[in-house]
Parts: structure tokens; sequence; C-alpha cells
């Protein structure tokens, strides 16, 4: 959790150990009501492939988006790369000056002392320092119980020019602030330096691109996110996650979420 080295290595097998106890931890719940749609729930996990202490975490992640293990819910999760930890021996090639914007953010307003790894923040109003199962087990449901905006991607296209272009629509009477993410679906690293030297790190829905568009920019309107914002994300051949979120910008807490996966 802290920006500073800390040994020992944890080795991978117990990384997924400690991932699949996190999904255990979801027990559905029996009843014979009619099934709704389900709840989205924004899950950002801030990490770094120089933390030694982030693998767990980032594992547990990809286990939440592959089970779905919240019955009712729709976890919408993003790995977000700060660059803070490159100067420890090891350059990671997912990290995002932005990212590091975005997590100070949270910074002032969960008053932190300061940003860290690894870090999950539930639906923008809830923080979990380090990789604790049974906090963000607990945070997860209540966010999963709590009613957002509907919110929906119209149509999505990825241009000539290498950018994407898309619509968002929203309760016309919100006041949030809409922010757009792009997202390489899946990645993996080998790492050869620093405090993960020696492994091979995989990650889901990877934060290649993030921008905030404003106040009342969720009312159907042409967005656009350029070629150059994107420039990191054509570089690999997997799908792209277009995720979308309005949140209060006096707390932070999302308003509503949305997905949609763009093949190229």
């Amino acid at each position: 959790m802290s920006l500073f080295p800390r040994r020992p290595i944890v080795r991978i097998a117990l990384l997924f150990a400690m991932a699949a106890s996190l999904v255990s931890r979801f027990v559905p719940a029996q009843t014979d009501a009619a099934p709704s749609a389900p709840q989205p729930v924004l899950i950002e996990l801030f990490t770094s492939e120089g933390c030694s202490d982030c693998p767990p975490a980032d594992a547990a992640l990809e286990q939440l988006d592959a089970k779905q293990p919240v019955p009712g819910a729709q976890l919408i999760v993003l790995s977000e790369h700060v660059t803070y930890w490159n100067h420890q021996g090891w350059s990671d090639p997912f990290s995002l000056e932005i990212i590091d914007l975005h997590q100070e953010q949270y910074v002032r307003h969960f008053s932190l002392p300061s940003p860290a790894t690894p870090e999950f923040v539930v639906d923008g109003g809830e923080q979990v320092a380090g990789y604790d199962p049974s906090k963000l087990a607990q945070e997860i449901t209540h966010a999963a119980a709590t009613p957002k905006l509907a919110l929906q991607i119209g149509e999505a296209r990825l241009a000539a020019d290498g950018a994407i272009e898309f619509s968002v629509k929203g309760d016309p009477g919100h006041k949030g602030t809409l922010v757009a993410a792009v997202a390489e679906d899946a990645a993996q690293s080998q790492i050869v330096r620093g405090e993960n030297a020696g492994r091979t790190l995989r990650y889901v829905a990877v934060v290649r691109a993030f921008k905030e568009f404003g106040s009342g920019t969720a009312d159907g309107r042409t967005l656009r996110l350029s070629g150059s914002e994107l420039q990191r994300a054509e570089k690999d051949g997997e799908p792209l996650r277009l995720v979308v979120f309005l949140y209060n910008s006096s707390n932070s807490h999302v308003l509503g979420v949305a997905q949609r996966t763009l093949a190229r």
C-alpha cells in the first residue's frame, strides 16, 4: 500500500487464492422476486507494475470481472495504473499521468495523507486501501443496493482517424460531471526489474485513455476521444471497453455508470 518498497513478495499461487477468497465472500441471496435489471457498480483499482503489494489486488479485480459474484449487480471494473512507482527500477507501460491526477481527487475527498497503491474505490464513495477482501466485499454489496441514475451509451464507433465517437444519454435533471475511460479488455506484462521482477502479471480493463467531459454533456450529443488521446490503446489488438460515468463533483460519488465493448 505504501509508495515505498515492501517485502517479501507474495507467491503467484497465493495471489489467486486470495482473489478467490474475495469472490467466495459474496453469497447469493435466496429470493422468489422477479429478476430486475442489474445495478451497475464502478470498481476502480489504482495499481502499478512497480508495486509488490499490487498483484493480489490485480488478481481480485480480474476475478470480480469474470465471476460477477454479486447477485443483481453488474460490476464495471477499471484497472488504473499510476506513474509514481516508475522511479523504482521499472517503468509501468500502462501508467498515465491523468490517472495520478484522478487519484489525487480521491486523496482530497477521503482526506488521505498521500496517494498509495493498491487502492480500490467503489462507486467513488468508499475506498479500500491495500487488499482487504472483507471490506471490499462489504463496500461492493452496499453499492449494489444503492440506486443510480440510468445512463446509456448511444452509438459508439471507431472513426477513420483513430478517434472514438460516442454519445451518452442520462437523466436530463442530473447535475453530474461526465467522465469517459477507454480500457484494453486484457493485458499482461513480463516484469524484468523492480519489486515484481521475474513475474508475468495479468490485468483486466486496463485504462489507456481517461477524459472528463464536464457537466451537461450526457444529453445525447456526439462526444469524441481523439486519436492522440487513444494512441496508447492503438498498439494492441484487444477489444476496447468504453466506460462512462457521472459523478457528483462535491463528494465524488458515482451517480450512474455504463459500459460498452468496441471491437477493432
